[in-house]
């Protein structure tokens, strides 16, 4: 049944709360100072709601001491019950945050400021009939959530305070009822779950089912009531014989009749499509011991004793629940044919299923920086799975993932501060975002304590490092959105910011030096600069090369334009390899779906390798068809001169899903692991390794590696030789030509 009794209403004399009355409940919980600042906080939230009334029409006052009253119930910390006071106080009158700071310090301050973020699950829940494509909506719910990981201790409060709201939600409206319990049972509830505070979590169901499905809620209570009695003596029945069998196995255990709660008989009668006689935890007990092995002791005596029902044993000890909770759960065929589910559990098991994340979340003194930031990352990962629980309850939630938590990452400094990112960032994102400053002379990065490329993806609740040199400029690749390094359109803002600012002859430098880098590395180094510069209206080799310098132009583009003049741009038309001159008709190869002249077949010349993307021109060989070379293949330039009429220019066709050898040279520092290294990040971009050449060069201590790989166009080629330059001590990776 719900609990409802308020604890404060115990000290009211004339009407008035007797202050000490109450403190004396609590107060040996707490130092002395503690108790000083708490008193101070009593008497600013009597002062500051005297004469104010809360919605549901209770005196403000009364309301802050019942929510305050709730927390002090899960023993929680005096900052967390002044937050409860002052919050309520800030809500419903003048008082300001200044005010609170002044009077209760910046901590108290950025608690209650954390409880009113809160607000936007009320917010958002009543738009929840409405179009949610509202920018500053999702804003909201983002800083929302990062108050939260910031401190658990505002969702602590919040809860304690919708606890109130439901106790005290007779006195309002139905339309009101109905609201504001559905959004308790969809949202608060399980919040509470996953943070595994029962207490909190079987009041608020049972309330907001009251106001949901009052039919069924009376009705269920009606048949718990009349047999509340016979209930009763059947459970003091059942501990008596078992707690005889225990004291003869010299196993010290407390025993309890365990209360139940309608929503989850509810629930269960739902789920499994029973009526109220087949729920088997109707009649429930509850065992308590010390030690973890006498959990599964006192189950082997329970199914000594009686005859467990197949399918209802869970052993949450060896596979807890997402919330860490963990108990032992069988269900019996007791006394007289009577089904009875039995709870076994340790001391310290209990505490944690009653408290959850309040009885774990230290805030006095004590426990190392490394304790707070794991405890942090856990909370996290709480909080994400209770957004994921909550995703199919309706179209307000759908959305909320949608446009709020689908396309953030949420990760950690290494002093546990939270940074909020576009999903897909890279630690060079996080740096940026970090500062400029740090971005800029970052050269490393690790995650969780592993160090990973800064390409790397970094994802929910890690912990990033950035490893900077004292005089480091940013690279001109990280501006490359092939290579992968930045993802976030402020960090890539900024580095181009600082190119720009740079002197117009260290400009036209590097834009050069980027130029010759990625045409070479794509195999495209054959085109003049000065051709490329008038095809892109420039008219010289410096302005090109300024123009990258400075970032008013894509390497991107430059490539693209390199590929058309070479003709690679025809890698996109309809057909594959069409003949220039003669009138033969098109046939597509079986293999390579390319097409040759007339009936020729056509096969890829092994020499140089070509794929799609690559220049190729085509040799009518004797009885073997057109072998289709690479233009600039040392073959095509020999039978240029002695059978020049055996050649045909052909191009490319369609895309498609065909894998072509490509020939590849990695040179680095030679170190362990460096080849395992290598097919890991292939691996990753599902490149198939066709063989490896590896060897040594001893007075350079260099190693040199030959590798056939199997890609599908020019573009996949690229991202591969980056991914493998940016790995531990290579020197280079490029096409052999």
């Amino acid at each position: 049944m719900v609990t409802t009794v308020q604890n404060y209403r115990n000290f009211l004399r004339n009407n008035k709360i007797s202050c000490e009355s109450w403190f004396e409940t609590f107060e040996v919980e707490y130092a002395k100072e503690e108790l000083i600042a708490l008193r101070h906080a009593y008497q600013l939230t009597e002062k500051s709601c005297s004469g104010i009334s809360s919605i549901t029409g209770e005196p403000a006052f009364y309301y802050a001491l019942a929510v305050t009253d709730i927390l002090i119930k899960i023993k929680l910390d005096y900052q967390t019950l002044i937050t409860a006071l002052l919050y309520e106080a800030w809500i419903h009158t003048e008082l300001t945050i200044n005010d609170i700071q002044q009077e209760c310090g910046n901590n108290i301050a950025t608690l209650v400021e954390g409880v009113e973020k809160m607000d936007a699950i009320h917010f958002t829940h009543n738009e929840s009939q409405g179009v949610f494509n509202n920018t500053a909506h999702a804003e909201t719910l983002r800083k929302m959530l990062l108050a939260m990981v910031e401190d658990v201790r505002v969702v602590l409060v919040k809860l304690a305070d919708r606890v109130q709201c439901m106790r005290t939600l007779p006195s309002t409206s139905a339309v009101y009822q109905d609201i504001v319990a559905r959004e308790t049972l969809d949202l608060f509830a399980p919040l509470a779950n996953r943070l595994g505070i029962w207490q909190i979590k079987w009041e608020l169901e049972d309330l907001a089912f009251r106001y949901i499905n009052p039919d069924l809620y009376k009705k269920i209570a009606r048949l718990l009531n009349e047999k509340r009695l016979d209930r009763e003596a059947y459970i003091e029945k059942f501990i008596t014989i078992l707690n005889n069998e225990l004291k003869k196995m010299g196993v010290k255990a407390s025993l309890t009749g365990r209360p139940k709660h309608i929503y989850s008989i509810y629930r269960k009668m739902t789920r499994k499509a029973v009526d109220y006689s087949q729920i088997y935890d109707v009649r429930a007990v509850r065992v308590m011991v010390k030690e973890l092995r006498d959990c599964y002791a006192v189950l082997g005596i329970v199914h000594s004793l009686w005859q467990y029902i197949s399918g209802e044993f869970d052993d949450y000890i060896a596979t807890p629940k997402g919330n860490d909770y963990r108990s032992l759960h069988t269900a019996v065929i007791g006394p007289n044919g009577k089904t009875v589910e039995v709870q076994i559990r340790t001391y310290d098991m209990h505490q944690h299923s009653e408290y959850g994340v309040a009885a774990h979340w230290q805030y006095k003194e004590g426990g190392s920086r490394e304790e707070r930031f794991e405890e942090k990352i856990a909370w996290l990962r709480h909080l994400l799975e209770w957004k994921d629980e909550v995703n199919d309850l309706s179209d307000f939630v759908e959305k909320v993932k949608t446009d709020v938590f689908a396309d953030r990452v949420y990760v950690f400094t290494p002093n546990g501060d939270v940074v909020d990112l576009p999903n897909g960032s890279t630690p060079l994102d996080f740096a940026y975002y970090i500062h400029s400053e740090i971005g800029h002379r970052c050269r490393g990065a690790k995650v969780n304590g592993r160090m990973v490329p800064l390409t790397y993806t970094v994802k929910n609740g890690e912990k990033v490092e950035i490893l900077t040199i004292k005089n480091g400029n940013p690279s001109r690749d990280w501006l490359n959105s092939h290579l992968g390094y930045l993802n976030s359109v402020k960090a890539r803002s900024k580095v181009s910011q600082w190119f720009k600012q740079q002197n117009t002859e260290r400009l036209t430098a590097s834009g050069k030096e980027a130029i010759e880098k990625e045409l070479d590395r794509l195999g495209l180094n054959a085109l003049s600069h000065e051709r490329l510069s008038k095809a892109m209206n420039l008219h010289s080799a410096e302005r090109l090369y300024a123009a990258v310098g400075r970032n008013d132009l894509r390497l991107g583009r430059v490539a693209h334009v390199a590929e058309k003049l070479l003709g690679r741009n025809e890698a996109k038309q309809p057909a594959p390899l069409i003949p220039q001159r003669g009138s033969s008709r098109l046939k597509e190869s079986t293999d390579v779906r390319i097409c040759g002249v007339g009936n020729l077949l056509t096969r890829m010349s092994l020499c140089c390798k070509p794929v799609p993307g690559d220049d190729v021109t085509g040799y009518i060989t004797k009885g073997r068809g057109v072998a289709i070379h690479r233009t600039d293949c040392s073959h095509v330039l020999r039978y240029n001169s002695v059978a020049p009429e055996r050649l045909i220019e052909v191009r490319w066709g369609q895309e498609n899903e065909k894998t072509y050898p490509v020939d590849i040279e990695v040179t680095a520092y030679d170190r362990s692991g460096l080849l395992r290294d290598i097919s890991a990040a292939l691996a990753n971009e599902e490149i198939n390794v066709l063989s490896v050449a590896t060897h040594s060069i001893a007075k350079s201590h260099r190693a040199q590696m030959n590798l056939v790989l199997e890609v599908s166009d020019l573009e996949k080629l690229s991202r591969v030789l980056a991914k493998i330059t940016q790995l531990p001590n290579i020197i280079g990776a490029r096409r052999k030509v």
